[in-house]
C-alpha cells in the first residue's frame, strides 16, 4: 500500500468541521479520484497528506510507515511525493526563471552534476510537452496552461512516487484542460508515478482515476471502482453529481 489515511478529523476555529473520520487508501499505480463540491474538505485532506495541515485525529501512513508529525510528513513527502496546486499564477515564484524553479525542487536531493541536472530538467519538460529552450524565461512570459505544465514538471523533478493534483485544471480554459489531461494520462505510463487526483469535474476524474472517493461535508459518502460508481452509484449525493455532469454535457 502506497498511502493509507485512517480516521482523519480536522476542525477549524469557529466550529467548522473540514474532515470527520476520513479513511482512504491508495495502491501504487492505481490512481484515486477525490470528488465533491467546493468546501467539502478535499483540499484540507490533501494538505494533511503533505504535512501542511495538522489533523486533530487520525493517522497518515506512507509505504506502511506511520508519519507522526507534520515535520516528518513534510520531510518524507518533499522527497517521495509532490503536490501541484490549483492556481498556476500564484504557485510559481515570478522572480525565478524556469531553470531556478525546477532546481528548487531538488533542494533535498543529493547534489547533481551540472550536466545531470540539465538532463533531468530537459526530461521533465519533455514529459509535459514543453521545449528545453524555455529554461531562461520567467513565469510572466507564459500562458496559464504553460505555467501549469511547468508546475507539473517541477513536481516531477525529484522522481516522486505520488503526485497530489489539487484541482489542477479548474482555472484553465476547456481546450487547455484537454491538452493537460492528455499529458497527465501519459506521465504515469512513462514514470510509474501514482496520482491522488482532486477535482469536482467527474468527466476528468473518469479519465484519470481507477477508483473514486466522493466527499460531502467532510465525510466520504461513497467509495469504489470508477466504472462501478458511474454505472450504479448508491448514495443520493453521488447520483446528483453524476446527473449534474450528464446535464452539463448535454447542454455544452
Amino acid at each position: 500500500m502506497l498511502l493509507q489515511l485512517e480516521g482523519l478529523t480536522k476542525r477549524f476555529p469557529g466550529g467548522v468541521t473540514a474532515l470527520d473520520g476520513v479513511s482512504v487508501d491508495l495502491v501504487a499505480g492505481e490512481h484515486l479520484g477525490l470528488v465533491g463540491e467546493s468546501g467539502c474538505g478535499k483540499t484540507t485532506l490533501a494538505r494533511i497528506v503533505m504535512g501542511l495541515v495538522i489533523p486533530d485525529q487520525g493517522r497518515v501512513l506512507f509505504e506502511g510507515r506511520e508519519l507522526v508529525s507534520a515535520k516528518e510528513r513534510r520531510g518524507l513527502f518533499c522527497r517521495k511525493a509532490r503536490m501541484v496546486f490549483q492556481d498556476p499564477f500564484s504557485s510559481l515564484d515570478p522572480r525565478f526563471t524556469v531553470r531556478a524553479i525546477l532546481r528548487e525542487a531538488l533542494a533535498l536531493e543529493p547534489r547533481m552534476r551540472l550536466g545531470e541536472e540539465l538532463g533531468r530538467m530537459r526530461e521533465v519538460l519533455g514529459l509535459v510537452r514543453l521545449p528545453p529552450d524555455i529554461l531562461a524565461r520567467y513565469p510572466h512570459e507564459f500562458s496559464g496552461g504553460e505555467r501549469q505544465r511547468i508546475a507539473i514538471a517541477r513536481a516531477l523533478m525529484s522522481q516522486p512516487s505520488l503526485l497530489v493534483l489539487d484541482e489542477v485544471l479548474s482555472s484553465l480554459d476547456v481546450l487547455v484542460q484537454q491538452d493537460i489531461l492528455t499529458v497527465l494520462e501519459e506521465i504515469p505510463r512513462r514514470t510509474g508515478v501514482t496520482y491522488l487526483f482532486i477535482a469536482h469535474n467527474l468527466r476528468t476524474v473518469r479519465r484519470l482515476s481507477r477508483r473514486v472517493a466522493v466527499m460531502r461535508r467532510g465525510v466520504i459518502v461513497e467509495y469504489g471502482g470508477c466504472e462501478d460508481l458511474f454505472s450504479s452509484a448508491v448514495h443520493p449525493y453521488t447520483q446528483a453529481l453524476f446527473k449534474a455532469a450528464i446535464n452539463y454535457e448535454v447542454s455544452a
